[in-house]
C-alpha cells in the first residue's frame, strides 16, 4: 500500500528462475535438466520467451503441466494464460514448427523440444470418473507427451491398474511412478484432501502411531523404500520423486534403492 492508500502489485523474486537453474545443473553438472513448464500464472507470451531462451541454452527436455490453480490470485487467473496443460502442449508443438503464439512465423529451433506430461492413478479432482481420466491422458500422448509422470500415490496396486487401463487404451508411452514421502504428520489429512490420493489403511495405523513430525517422517522413508523396490522389482521405467520440503527424506530413500 503506498502513500495514497493504493494497493499496488509487486512482484519480488531474489533467486534464479527455472530457466536459469535447469542451464546451470546442465551446464555446470552435464546433467540432463528437465524444468518444469507451468500454464497457470504465465502469459503464453511469457511462456514463449522461456521457450526461446531454453531453446538457446539446449535445454530442450521439459515437463507440462498445468500447475496448482488454487495458489492463483486475481491478478494470475486474468492473465492470458493456457487454462490446460494440452494448451501448453499445443504452444510447444507450434514453437517447434516455427509458429508463435500469436500464429506469427519465428525461427523453429534446431532441436526440437520433447516433453512429458502428467497423469492422475487415482483420477484428477475435475475428472468426472476414470474413463474420462483415460480419455485425456491418451489425447496428450497422441499430440506428442514422449512419456507421462504420475500424481503422488502411495498404494502400488493404483499404480499398476492404472498402468494396465493405460495400455488397453493404447497408450504406450512411460509411465513413471510420481513418489512422495511423507513427513508431517498433519500429512496424512493434508495430502489426501489436497491430492485426492487415498492412505492405504496399513500406511495411515502406523502414522497414527507416530507422535511427532520426526516419527512420521521415519514412516514416511520406510514405506516409500518399500513402495519404490516394489515398483522397481516391477520393471517400472524410471522413478521421479516429489521432494518438495523432503529432501533429506528422499535422500535417505535414494540410498537404499540405488
Amino acid at each position: 500500500e503506498d502513500s495514497e492508500g493504493v494497493y499496488r502489485r509487486v512482484n519480488v523474486r531474489k533467486r534464479p528462475g527455472s530457466v536459469a537453474i535447469a542451464a546451470a545443473i546442465q551446464s555446470k553438472y552435464g546433467i540432463k535438466a528437465i524444468p518444469h513448464i507451468i500454464s497457470q500464472g504465465f502469459t503464453k507470451e511469457e511462456t514463449e520467451y522461456a521457450l526461446i531462451d531454453l531453446s538457446f541454452l539446449d535445454v530442450t527436455d521439459l515437463l507440462l503441466l498445468r500447475g496448482d490453480t488454487k495458489k492463483l490470485d486475481a491478478h494470475q487467473r486474468a492473465m492470458d494464460s493456457h487454462k490446460h496443460a494440452t494448451g501448453l502442449q499445443e504452444q510447444v508443438n507450434n514453437f517447434n514448427k516455427g509458429i508463435g503464439y500469436d500464429g506469427t512465423e519465428i525461427s523453429a529451433s534446431e532441436v526440437p523440444f520433447t516433453y512429458g506430461m502428467a497423469c492422475y492413478p487415482e483420477k484428477h479432482e475435475e475428472s468426472p470418473n476414470m474413463e474420462s481420466e483415460i480419455f485425456y491422458t491418451k489425447m496428450k500422448v497422441d499430440k506428442g507427451a514422449d512419456y507421462l509422470v504420475t500424481q503422488m500415490f502411495f498404494d502400488n496396486r493404483k499404480y499398476f491398474e492404472f498402468v494396465e487401463r493405460c495400455r488397453d487404451a493404447g497408450i504406450n508411452v512411460p509411465i513413471i511412478p510420481g513418489i512422495k514421502p511423507i513427513h508431517l504428520n498433519s500429512q496424512l489429512t493434508v495430502l489426501p484432501r489436497i491430492f485426492r490420493t487415498d492412505i492405504p489403511e496399513e500406511l495411515e495405523k502406523e502414522l497414527r502411531k507416530c507422535n511427532t513430525d520426526e516419527d512420521a517422517k521415519q514412516v514416511g522413508v520406510e514405506w516409500c523404500i518399500n513402495q519404490c523396490k516394489e515398483l522397481m522389482d516391477a520393471g517400472v521405467p524410471s522413478l521421479h520423486f516429489y521432494s518438495m520440503n523432503a529432501v533429506d527424506s528422499v535422500s535417505k530413500i535414494a540410498k537404499e534403492i540405488y
